[in-house]
């Protein structure tokens, strides 16, 4: 008995801080990351301003300076691009990348999966899925896209959807399938719910009622 109390405070001790843990740790990544990109920055500026490099030692010690610097940065920018001198300054950028062979195909790509998950009108991850993968009879959590456009669309003879299907439990890489619509399988739960759910490899159930507390029984005399 005391062994299984002991297991179960652990356990239960283990849930509150594993979620906060790994929260902070990834956190604390990205505040790392970007504080790298600004003193990376700052240290190729050396051979243009001098004094930069020293600098950049100083500013080393400042944590998340980084992150508040590149913030303002995005954000500066999103203002300057709202104008009409902006949007105009936007096209000859889009313009320069493009005449660039190999930039080209990745920018036009990275461009084009930014827009579709940033912009308003867009459509990623508009509805969760239940598709058959990776063979029939195996079952898995995917997402709408879209459809198949372009030349892709011509060799197909049946309708057909545009699926993501993220591994577990990291949802940011996964498989992009085209299916044909009347073998997918449309889910009430959100997106939201679908991502949880994949994220805690099943353990995490959406639409499942938590659990009432069990009243106390009155004695009977």
């Amino acid at each position: 008995m005391k062994h299984r109390s002991f297991k179960q405070y652990f356990v239960t001790g283990l849930l509150v801080w594993l979620p906060m843990g790994i929260t902070v740790w990834v956190i604390m990544w990205l505040v790392g990351m970007l504080d790298a990109i600004f003193l990376a920055v700052l240290h190729a500026a050396d051979t243009l301003i001098p004094g930069v490099h020293a600098s950049a030692e100083y500013l080393r010690g400042v944590p998340g300076l980084g992150v508040a610097i590149v913030a303002v940065f995005i954000f500066a920018t999103g203002v300057f691009v709202a104008n009409m001198f902006g949007q105009w300054w936007l096209r000859k950028w889009h313009g320069l990348m493009n005449r660039i062979p190999v930039v080209r195909s990745i920018y036009t790509s990275v461009k084009q999966v930014a827009d579709t998950l940033f912009s308003g009108s867009g459509h990623a991850f508009s509805k969760a899925l239940l598709v058959q993968y990776p063979r029939q009879g195996s079952w898995t959590i995917a997402f709408l896209t879209g459809t198949p456009g372009g030349e892709v669309a011509t060799h197909l003879n049946q309708p057909m959807v545009s699926v993501y299907v993220p591994t577990t439990p990291n949802p940011t890489s996964g498989f992009f399938l085209m299916m044909p619509k009347a073998d997918v399988v449309e889910l009430d739960m959100s997106v939201d719910d679908a991502l949880k759910y994949i994220i805690s490899m099943g353990v995490v159930v959406p639409g499942t009622p938590a659990p009432k507390p069990i009243a106390a029984q009155p004695k009977l005399g």
